[in-house]
């Protein structure tokens, strides 16, 4: 049985290309109610309270997406904030509060999962889980990325290694099925096929 629109979490998309944008929107459709926005302008016009959760691309134009993403971070909204993107990703992503980062091309298996896991895991009510995430996140799609010697000199990635490493930690400990929780985040792959 499908949800009534009301139930339904809102996704905004965001992407220059505008036939990327209407694929994933297509992609989301049964799950949610979806927004599009062609640049980083108008996704921040189309950005409201209403919106649960932002698919946003990196490079555009008008607005970059790392501004797009500042932006709505500023508010204090606890949006769900991935993004999904072609710009290879550096170790300036360390310092970006996204949710997740997917590398494109990216399945519309993949985004819904990504979204779905996102959504479910705010909706659990611990934001460790969230953080937890976020940080693996970032960790997988850097290891995928860059070369190990250039990951091994970095201090701040060794600090969130450390930090997730500490945080699953406990997180084990307050949650019965968290294993089962990070396999299911893992099957999503966030660099290069």
């Amino acid at each position: 049985m499908s949800p009534n629109a009301e139930d339904r979490p809102t996704a905004l998309v965001v992407d220059d290309e505008e036939n990327v944008a209407d694929v994933q929107a297509l992609t989301l459709q049964d799950a949610y109610e979806t927004r599009v926005a062609y640049g980083g302008e108008e996704a921040m016009a189309k950005y409201d309270d209403a919106v649960d959760a932002v698919v946003l691309d990196r490079r555009m134009p008008d607005l970059h997406g790392d501004e797009v993403l500042a932006r709505i971070r500023e508010r204090g909204d606890d949006t769900v904030v991935v993004m999904m993107t072609a710009v290879d990703p550096e170790l300036n992503i360390l310092e970006m509060e996204f949710d997740d980062y997917l590398t494109k091309p990216v399945g519309a298996e993949t985004l819904r999962g990504a979204l779905d896991r996102l959504l479910d895991t705010r909706r659990e009510g611990d934001p460790r889980l969230a953080e937890f995430f976020s940080m693996v996140s970032k960790l997988d799609v850097l290891e995928s990325e860059l070369p190990a010697g250039e990951l091994a000199d970095s201090e701040e990635y060794g600090e969130l290694q450390a930090r997730a490493r500490e945080l699953g930690e406990e997180l084990e400990e307050t949650h019965p099925d968290f294993e089962e929780i990070v396999e299911t985040f893992r099957e999503i792959n966030r660099g290069s096929p």
